[in-house]
């Protein structure tokens, strides 16, 4: 039977995305269950969960053997690995993605994230994963760092379907919508179906309040301290007013005539990481239509326990949210090096977990051999 609470949120236009995936959880029926039984219509992947799944059970054993037969090089292996498992959730969400007419049964797969400051290696491995996982319903995952963003735009005018991820700021969520828009008109220029191009924007919601929270306790004083745990929902609700901006413009227009789909806001890093504040604290407060809210299981879960939907929590709520921002800055915190060191972050603990998946799969590669 559906869970009630999630089907709440569900109806009230959120696309609930599982932010994780495994071998196990395919091969054992777990993703079917959650997209039968908890609405789930996408999954998200990223490093972190690939090494994570390789480290656990015996899943993946099958695969290394055979690889580790043929001499695979641990690149040729992390990639054959990480494209199989994509695959294969494509396929399970294949019935999803003809249902909501390619809008949701979304699967994930990032680039390199060692790639993340080169726009040209970001672009030729996106082509590349593009091909090899070769499913319509795949995204393939860019980081909006500078360098990013032209490669972004490349893919897009390809044909390629993007995630936008580390998105962390309001101005960089603006860059990523122009990148979009500007990768669709090279799109229609080359003679793609826009229909056919899907994309969303990864905004990152806890990590925002993790970082802030810490300097506004460090500042001490009364009305710092009232301010932690406000800044990720305004935020976030800053770049849905940004993202109800664009897409209601002239240029966003043109494109929807030639069959285009709005860049939907994706709320990213949803887990609650401060034991204080509630477990749902980033589902709850964010739900708006035409949004994605891509949940750790811990999260999903909670809300299907004891989430509650209150309707639309964003829209309109732009200037309440700048009013939060101007308290941050009045009281020292420092929003552009907050940004700046989130990203930075962000990218680094990407580029550690991949080089911890390379070194798993090394340990299995020559256990089999």
């Amino acid at each position: 039977m559906s869970n009630d609470r999630l089907g709440q949120l569900a109806a009230a236009g959120v696309s609930i995305w599982l932010d994780d995936l495994s071998r196990e959880r395919l091969a054992s029926g777990n993703l079917q269950e959650l997209i039968t039984d908890k609405h789930v219509v996408g999954v998200t992947t990223n490093p972190t969960i690939f090494a994570s799944a390789l480290s656990k059970g015996e899943a993946y054993d099958a695969q290394v053997r055979e690889l580790a037969a043929r001499g695979a090089s641990v690149e040729d292996a992390v990639r054959e690995i990480t494209v199989s498992d994509v695959q294969q959730a494509c396929d399970v969400f294949s019935g999803t993605w003809e249902s909501t007419g390619g809008v949701d049964g979304r699967v994930s797969l990032e680039v390199d994230p060692g790639l993340a400051r080169d726009t040209e290696a970001t672009v030729a491995q996106a082509l590349d994963l593009w091909k090899a996982v070769d499913r319509p319903n795949l995204l393939v995952k860019i980081p909006a760092t500078e360098q990013g963003l032209p490669a972004i735009t490349r893919a897009l005018a390809e044909g390629v379907s993007v995630n936008v991820t580390l998105i962390f700021s309001v101005e960089r969520y603006r860059a990523v919508m122009d990148a979009y828009l500007e990768g669709l008109e090279r799109a229609a220029a080359n003679g793609h179906q826009l229909a056919g191009i899907a994309s969303v924007a990864s905004f990152f919601v806890s990590r925002v309040d993790t970082e802030i929270d810490k300097r506004l306790e460090a500042i001490g004083s009364e009305e710092a301290l009232g301010l932690r745990g406000k800044a990720a929902v305004a935020n976030s609700r800053l770049a849905y007013a940004a993202f109800q901006e664009v897409f209601s413009s002239d240029r966003y227009a043109a494109l929807e005539a030639k069959g285009a789909r709005p860049q939907r806001p994706l709320w990213a890093s949803t887990g609650v990481k401060n034991p204080d504040y509630p477990d749902t604290l980033y589902i709850t407060e964010l739900v708006v239509a035409d949004t994605v809210n891509t949940m750790p299981e811990k999260s999903l879960l909670a809300f299907a326990d004891h989430g509650e939907v209150h309707g639309d929590r964003v829209t309109g709520r732009a200037a309440e949210a700048q009013e939060v921002f101007d308290a941050l800055e009045r009281v020292g915190i420092d929003l552009p090096d907050v940004f700046r060191v989130l990203e930075d972050e962000g990218v680094d603990k990407f580029e550690k977990s991949w080089t911890e998946l390379g070194d798993t799969v090394t340990g299995q590669l020559q256990q089999a051999r």
